[in-house]
């Protein structure tokens, strides 16, 4: 108790209870909130106790700087502690609000929304606030079943869509449904880019929706051309709802405003979250046609068929409002779609050179480098040592000296898929993809060396990973 009261002293004075406990972050983690991942932190070099950020850049508590090449997973497009939100949440906090009244609503949700479906494809133009993607997917889902009458939900393998019980029902991820079985019944998975066993699954007319990521975040895969469009069809030939997880692709992610912008694709529902906070405050957004919201919220008595808390508070709104203003104002969708052009040819010319990569996936600054087994005998000897180890062990060859030696942020696309992946903020400019193509080579001219210490670093994380587990 005393541990906790010496803290609550501090509480009137933030930058003094900050600089007095900065030192025991990991202890207090440890201790209270999630000792596992501190552990994982520990044991991969990366608790490094952060304490500023600005831009695309990060520093830690020995004054060293990092380049972040991760974005909070996508949440940063607009990079870190941008000013000019800062400034309108300021100014709304020094306004004093009537904020979340719940029996009235705000101007700040009004023109939010405005803004939002003004840039929605289609007719997109009925918003829901929420605190978070995950719960933008509860909410599609609810709505989509709630609008057609029926229950079935229709995903696909390796699909993410967040971890509450109802969104990890249609998680494709084993690693995460583990544990939490039995899920919400009649969620079906199909395999992503595959519109066959799409038809198949739809064509008993009894599904709500399909809904997917336009491009998978698990690994960053991207689909064929004809893959969106045609499933698209396929939900209106069959009577589903088409719902797009927009929450890592949406704004300028992938070059474009939205993902499914690539293919010309209008959902019936698209779902926002991350990036619209401005890194912030939690907001998110899922945005529909009038008709499908208005067979929900169908009478005074259903006004809150759906519902939250904070979904609307003002300084959500005010945190997207501004966002949008930035993202239009530096041009960053054009930035992405750039920077993304400049960082494939470099990533793509590497490849040539070396064999461990084996693919490279890009749109705009979302971006996936597979590696896979070399042919060369010797490197193939470790690749199969490393696998036969653990599954996940080889991406932290690369990722762990990118943030050790040449102090570059980035971690691995997923579970099992030897792929680490790139979201970099969407301000980064070429200065900033030609350090990281610089040491990114370096890694992987040591990655190539068998045996070498690289892979003896990598070796021995998982002797020690074996040991603790």
């Amino acid at each position: 108790m005393e541990f906790r009261r010496a803290g609550l002293l501090y509480l009137m004075d933030i930058l003094s209870l900050i600089e007095n406990r900065l030192g025991e972050t990991y202890t207090l983690h440890r201790r209270y909130v999630n000792p596992q991942l501190v552990r994982v932190l520990e044991v991969i070099g990366y608790n490094r106790n952060y304490t500023r950020a600005g831009g695309s850049r990060l520093m830690d508590a020995q004054g060293r700087e990092v380049l972040d090449f991760l974005a909070g997973f996508g949440v940063f497009n607009i990079g870190r502690n941008h000013p000019l939100v800062a400034q309108v949440l300021k100014d709304v906090i020094n306004m004093a609000p009537a904020s979340m009244v719940q029996m009235d609503v705000g101007v700040l949700a009004g023109l939010l929304a405005e803004a939002l479906a003004g840039l929605a494809p289609g007719d997109l133009e009925a918003v829901f606030f929420t605190n978070s993607g995950t719960e933008g997917v509860e909410g599609a889902l609810k709505i989509a079943r709630q609008a057609t009458g029926k229950s079935k939900i229709i995903y696909c393998d390796r699909a993410f869509h967040g971890l509450t019980l109802g969104a990890l029902s249609v998680n494709g991820n084993e690693e995460f449904r583990g544990r939490n079985e039995p899920l919400l019944p009649n969620c079906v998975p199909v395999p992503f880019n595959d519109l066959k066993a799409l038809e198949i699954a739809l064509s008993k007319k009894d599904a709500a929706a399909f809904i997917v990521e336009p491009i998978q975040g698990k690994g960053v895969f991207i689909p064929d051309p004809e893959y969106l469009p045609g499933a698209r069809s396929l939900c209106d030939r069959y009577g589903a709802l088409l719902i797009a997880d927009e929450v890592q692709t949406g704004l300028g992610r992938t070059g474009r405003m939205f993902a499914v912008n690539h293919w010309d694709v209008v959902p019936d529902l698209l779902i926002l979250s991350k990036s619209l906070s401005g890194g912030y405050v939690p907001v998110g957004a899922v945005i529909t046609r009038r008709d499908i919201h208005g067979k929900v919220f169908d009478s005074m008595d259903r006004c809150f068929a759906h519902s939250n808390t904070f979904g609307q508070n003002d300084l959500a709104m005010a945190a997207g409002l501004a966002t949008l203003h930035v993202i239009e104002q530096e041009n960053l969708v054009e930035q992405s779609a750039v920077m993304g052009g400049y960082l494939e040819k470099g990533l793509r010319e590497l490849a040539g050179r070396y064999e461990l990569i084996h693919d490279i996936r890009v749109k705009g600054l979302m971006i996936g480098i597979q590696f896979g087994k070399p042919s060369a005998l010797s490197l193939k000897t470790g690749w199969n040592l490393l696998h036969k180890m653990n599954e996940d062990l080889f991406c932290q060859m690369i990722t762990m000296p990118l943030l050790e030696k040449h102090h570059i942020l980035t971690q691995v696309a997923g579970h099992g898929l030897d792929t680490v992946k790139i979201l970099p903020p969407l301000v980064i400019d070429q200065a900033d993809a030609d350090y990281f193509l610089t040491a990114l080579d370096a890694v992987l001219k040591d990655a190539h060396k068998f045996p070498g210490s690289a892979w003896t670093t990598v070796k021995n994380l998982g002797l020690r990973t074996a040991k603790t587990a």
